[in-house]
């Protein structure tokens, strides 16, 4: 039986001018599934959801096999690692001070893991967290989420503010942590090419509503990239085309490949290519 570290089953909430409407998804254990959608998409009320700080109007969050309503799930707390958007740690304290904090606050707490970590993203060890670029205070958090055994890693934007060489750091951190089966990671994000690299699933939400939520390389598989003369271009079936371009010497189109007549090849398409397309068309 395959084993899930989150099950989202008809998630919905709703707020005055926004609704997060019947959201269902599943992400494996040992996998990284990321969430891509607009601002104001619901990716935030999404992950709030899932570790409890938001109270859904409808649906059932379980998170490494445990309802996260049920009383049991303060204790199943310790094995999820949390990073929102923006890292809270009192202002005056150093790397070494949030060591101790964390130590008293998780019972599975790894002094030496946190430490490394901090050296690793060459943290200052004397320098007051209110004194950190948004940068470092994001690979505090990310250090401090990665430093207590946990099992799933809940990231909201969490490489946001990073330079492109540290991004690419912290994403091999986090492959890094799924190589162990009974890791998994959700992770949010605007960089899209960030969740392309790392990630074997990706869910595109689109005004409160959840559009896909795919095999990475399936969804790959499934769209392509075809520029054609727009007299071959207007013979294809019109079901195939999500989008579509003149270039000025022919027609570029985001196709689904398997409308496409036989024999006619069909280039890769990005990951962003596709959701700007899905968004604008408001096709699945």
């Amino acid at each position: 039986m395959e084993e899930f570290a989150l099950k989202i089953r008809h998630l919905t909430k709703r707020y005055k001018d926004f609704a997060l409407n019947d959201v269902s998804l599943e992400l494996p254990a040992g996998s990284i599934m990321g969430l891509i959608g607009e601002n104001g998409a619901g990716k935030s009320t999404l992950i709030k959801s899932v570790i409890g700080a938001v109270k859904p109007d409808a649906g059932e969050i379980e998170v490494l096999g445990c309802d996260n309503r049920s009383a049991g799930f303060t204790l199943k707390k310790e094995e999820i690692g949390v990073v929102l958007d923006e890292a809270c740690f009192p202002a005056a304290l150093t790397v070494r001070q949030v060591n101790r904090v964390m130590r008293d606050l998780f019972k599975n707490w790894e002094e030496k893991t946190f430490l490394d970590y901090a050296e690793r993203f060459a943290l200052p060890q004397n320098k007051a967290f209110q004194e950190f670029s948004r940068g470092m205070k994001m690979k505090l958090a990310i250090a401090a989420a990665l430093s207590h055994r946990a099992r799933l890693l809940i990231l909201d934007e969490a490489t946001s503010g990073l330079d492109p060489i540290v991004r690419d750091e912290v994403l091999d951190v986090f492959n890094e942590f799924t190589r162990e089966e009974s890791h998994s990671i959700l992770i949010s994000s605007h960089i899209v090419s960030d969740l392309e690299k790392i990630c074997d699933y990706i869910a595109f939400l689109h005004k409160g509503e959840l559009l896909f939520c795919e095999e990475k390389d399936l969804l790959l598989e499934r769209y392509g990239l075809i520029t054609l003369r727009r007299d071959a271009f207007e013979a294809l079936d019109k079901r195939a085309v999500l989008s579509a371009h003149d270039t000025g010497y022919g027609v570029q189109a985001l196709v689904r490949r398997e409308l496409l007549p036989a024999g006619m090849k069909a280039e890769r398409a990005a990951i962003e290519s596709i959701i700007v397309a899905m968004a604008k068309e408001g096709k699945k």
